[in-house]
């Protein structure tokens, strides 16, 4: 019998495909994309409103994207296209960082250390920048896959001659502060890539390391000790015994209490705190410690005790001495209370000396090898050994001298180079730093972090506050070939460092009309002109010097170099974008030359990341097979998979993705992309919104109760966007759609939708409903599923388009109820809602009990029992609930709390629409039989 109804039903019917097929079907629409410059479109439509500028953090070009790569460029496209569509201008210019040892290390790889070490610096720059090109290209290629909107023909570099230029304008400007200088300090010093690196280019791995005790023969008597006949020995605890050397103090904490433990007739200074633990670790037996005169156990502070000396460990016998001073960072956890300080080979001990007057020694050269001979006052059988093979001849050294009290070997947290990964030194050489201090410029940096910047996670002020307020003076040379050089020269007549305003403005014309490749091709001196002259002696034979600027200076500066620069961009930036690690890396290159520079924060708001991580939560590595490779992903399972997960997971912290986490991404995409298809089924080729849309005052409850919810859920969905949380926008989209509309309203309203008659003011308002949920979750998952959404753009009438073709160029959705309209129907319909699952479980538990024998709900009638206040919302709304409750009829009751009864409908089954009614004499329901007839008459 149903089927000789079929015809006279309104039933789906949509050219929108069931079957995505995105990964075929995202580049022919990429394509189209371009052929009809999306990006600049929407730029023309919001030209002259205010700009939003997201500006990028340029990535290395440096082999294809990977999944962090694409989580990066995906967030970015979320928040661009959100504020795209409301209405903002936002140009999106992407870059790349070009220079630096990570691209002159795959150059490296590529030819050889051995003839690299033997090229010319012109040459391995052309190399560097041929590779840099041409993995620009792979990497821009991946990125535009993914279905990001930008500027891709014109992307900003950091190789370009302008971002040159801007290096040294920022330089100048900071020289002219009195933040840049030129000195001799502790620096991590990487013996394989024979550079000097900033805390931003270590990473830090375990590394097992020999600890030694070691005593140190006193030369001086401490006061109170001058009745002791005996030796004198300060016990000194070191994981470095190659910096031994190098010693030239001990620091002992200027509060801690000292005392001296007689041992083989002779007595040791350790801190009395540690002397039970140290006493019994070095076999000394029960401690027996040295009195005074008064008969009370001799004690002394690191304080008092300063300025004593003692025989240097290596070179004492050669008359050298060392002194006590002490500092506040010396701990009572580990060793004697007393460490060694070598200041060339640390910062602490440097900065620890500096205060005391204690030398620089440095006896170790580039390759991290021991200089031979007596020509750095080293001597010793380790002479030309590198350091860590020099250790155990140190050890044997001081053991065969009675100076060796233990020896184990510990296993501890070392830096090691980001790029070569192999173990770094402190090591003292001649660089260039910039003062944290000096100037105020940390100080400045604390007070912008906690005050002007939005830091998003919140908690991230806290990261980059603590490494600023932790971090020593950035060194800011480099000795490679690969980057923009320092513009230092030196005079040949008297050694001078010649830097100053007239030099540093020849630099930058000269790297404005050629680039910093001349510096390495000419001779830059030739271009100084009138500068061309030493300070000093009055000479003019300058040469160029050799160091070239830190990469993280370079990539810091693009706020000069492309968001002052460019006319489209604005300075500040309204947001920065990246990973956490950026804390210590671009985030803070970036905010300390602007500083620096102009006295204000180059962005108005962070947003940092977390790691990707595989489904167990480890690095991903090829060795391990765990990594996800996003131009795959895009080519089997399409980018808005890749889009939808990158806003289903909380980017504030580390985030998993491997495939079963993809598949059950996919999953979640089918239940958006099968919602827009049966809400297209009713719509498409059905339902004109210029004629057929009904006024929200005359739309039937139920429909209106859901229009409200959709206006209330996007209202979250706009909080969520603009606080960056596109999880939450994810959750809130997907659970709506799931929950309360595929298994609730959508579900529910279809019988009108199908059974109604076609023109009838029910259906079109139902169709009204539909439509604007239509247009709303349209336009709320456009920033994430970008090809979807234009997809869906493709089968909307003409009057519904706002009279765009691509779903990019929509204006946010206009809610067609106010705020005030809202809040007063939600409670209506949050009592509905639970109702409906209370309904839900007694229907559950009435087909378990054999009260209702039919499966279907249709056949169902039920006693709603409500609480007072909730009964008086819903009053009258029987039809509605059963509705709702997709059952033939409710009753309404007053109670204490909610309660259902579900019992067997009242009526027979319409053999048309299914549901349990009284039938006519047309064997079906009055519903259906006005249908037949309306349908006839057509006919």
């Amino acid at each position: 019998m149903a089927n000789e109804y079929k015809k006279t039903m309104n039933l789906p019917s949509t050219s929108f495909p069931m079957r995505a097929s995105l990964a075929t079907r995202e580049p022919e629409r990429l394509k189209v994309w371009r052929e009809n410059n999306v990006y600049e479109m929407v730029r023309k439509k919001n030209a002259g409103h205010d700009k939003f500028v997201l500006h990028d953090g340029p990535p290395y070009a440096n082999g294809p994207i990977h999944i962090g790569h694409a989580m990066n460029k995906v967030s970015k496209d979320i928040i661009n296209r959100y504020w795209m569509m409301q209405g903002r201008d936002v140009p999106y210019v992407p870059g790349w960082d070009c220079h630096g040892q990570p691209i002159e290390h795959k150059v490296e790889e590529k030819v050889g250390t051995k003839k690299f070490n033997e090229m010319p610096a012109a040459e391995i720059r052309e190399m560097c920048n041929k590779f840099a090109v041409e993995n620009i290209e792979l990497q821009k290629s991946g990125f535009r896959r993914l279905g990001v909107l930008g500027d891709w023909d014109h992307p900003y570099l950091t190789l370009y001659h302008q971002h040159d230029a801007a290096d040294i304008e920022v330089f100048k400007a900071m020289f002219d502060k009195g933040m840049v200088y030129r000195g001799h300090k502790p620096v991590h010093w990487c013996t394989h890539c024979h550079t000097a690196l900033a805390e931003a280019e270590i990473e830090y791995g375990d590394e097992v390391s020999p600890a030694i005790f070691v005593r140190f023969e006193m030369t001086t008597t401490p006061a109170g000790l001058e009745d002791w006949a005996g030796k004198l020995f300060v016990d000194i605890w070191t994981t470095t015994p190659w910096t031994l050397p190098a010693d030239d103090a001990v620091i002992l904490h200027p509060e801690a209490t000292y005392v001296a433990v007689k041992h083989d007739g002779a007595a040791e200074l350790m801190a009395e705190a540690l002397v039970a633990r140290d006493c019994e670790k070095f076999g000394y037996g029960e401690p027996e410690l040295v009195c005074g005169a008064d008969g009370e156990p001799w004690r002394m502070t690191g304080e008092q005790l300063c300025h004593n000396k003692y025989k240097q460990p290596i070179f004492g016998d050669q008359g050298v001495e060392g002194e006590f001073i002490y500092a506040d960072y010396v701990t009572l956890d580990d060793g004697t209370g007393i460490v060694h300080a070598a200041p060339g080979h640390g910062v602490d001990d440097y900065n620890a000396g500096s205060k005391f007057g204690i030398p620089v020694v440095m006896p170790v050269d580039d390759d991290g090898r021991f200089y031979v001979g007596d020509e750095m006052g080293t001597g010793g059988p380790w002479s030309g050994m590198e350091v860590n093979e020099a250790n155990p001849k140190i050890i044997e050294w001081l053991g065969e001298r009675g100076m060796l009290i233990l020896h184990e070997d510990i296993n501890h947290s070392y830096p090691h180079c980001w790029r070569c990964h192999q173990p770094v030194l402190f090591r003292a050489t001649d660089q260039w730093f910039i003062s944290m201090d000096k100037t105020g410029l940390r100080a400045e940096a604390l007070d912008t972090i906690e005050n002007k910047v939005a830091w998003y996670p919140e908690h991230a002020k806290n990261r980059i506050g603590a490494m600023v307020e932790g971090r020593p003076d950035w060194c800011i040379s480099r000795q490679r070939n690969w980057g923009v050089p320092i513009p230092s020269f030196t005079c040949e007549d008297c050694g001078e460092t010649v830097v100053n305003d007239a030099t540093l403005d020849a630099v930058i014309k000269l790297f404005h009309e050629k680039g910093s490749d001349a510096w390495f091709t000419d001779k830059p001196e030739d271009y100084l002109g009138e500068a061309c002259v030493c300070p000093k002696c009055g000479g003019h034979h300058l040469k160029a010097g050799k160091d070239i600027l830190d990469v993280w200076w370079d990539s810091g500066v693009s706020w000069k170099a492309v968001c002052e620069f460019r006319d489209e961009l604005q300075y500040p930036a309204d947001m920065y974008l990246e990973g956490s690690d950026q804390h210590r890396g671009w985030f803070q290159s970036s905010l300390l030359t602007s500083l620096g520079a102009n006295d204000i924060a180059p962005y108005k708001a962070v947003v940092s990341q977390g790691f990707t991580l595989d489904g167990q939560g480890r690095k991903m590595s090829k060795s391990l097979g765990n990594v996800i490779d996003p131009n795959k992903v895009c080519a089997e399972m399409g980018a808005d998979i890749l889009r939808l997960w990158v806003a289903s997971t909380d980017t504030s912290h580390d985030v998993a993705v491997d495939h079963e986490i993809l598949a059950r991404t996919s999953d979640a995409y089918r239940r958006f992309r099968n919602t827009f298809r049966f809400l297209l089924g009713e719509l498409e080729g059905q339902f004109d919104p210029e004629h057929d849309l009904v006024p929200v005052d005359e739309m039937e409850r139920y429909d209106l109760l859901v229009l409200a919810r959709a206006c209330d859920m996007h209202e979250k969905v706009s909080e969520a966007y603009a606080g960056y949380r596109f999880y939450q926008v994810y959750r809130a989209l997907y659970d709506f759609v799931v929950t309360e509309l595929s298994n609730g309203y959508l579900n529910a309203t279809k019988d009108r939708m199908y059974c109604d008659e076609p023109g009838s003011k029910s259906r079109r308002s139902a169709q009204t409903c539909w439509y604007y949920l239509l247009e709303m979750l349209l336009r709320d998952l456009q920033p994430i599923l970008s090809f979807t959404t234009d997809e869906v753009m493709a089968h909307l009438p003409e009057s519904a388009r706002d009279g765009q073709t691509f779903a990019a160029l929509l204006d946010w959705w206009s809610e067609p109820l106010s705020h005030d309209e809202v809040a007063k129907l939600l409670d209506e319909y949050n009592v509905l809602l639970e109702a409906r699952g209370a309904y839900t479980k007694a229907n559950e538990a009435a087909l378990a009990a054999g009260t209702v024998s039919e499966k279907t709900s249709q056949a169902t009638r039920c006693v709603l029992t409500l609480p007072a206040e909730q009964l008086e919302l819903v009053r009258g709304s029987e039809a509605m609930l059963a509705e709702a409750f997709v059952c033939s009829e409710v009753e309404l009751a007053c109670g204490d709390e909610l309660a259902c009864e579900v019992l067997p409908a009242h009526g027979e089954k319409c053999p048309r629409c299914w549901n349990w009614r009284p039938l006519g004499a047309d064997g079906l329901c009055c519903r259906c039989s006005h249908a037949v007839a309306a349908a006839t008459k057509v006919e």
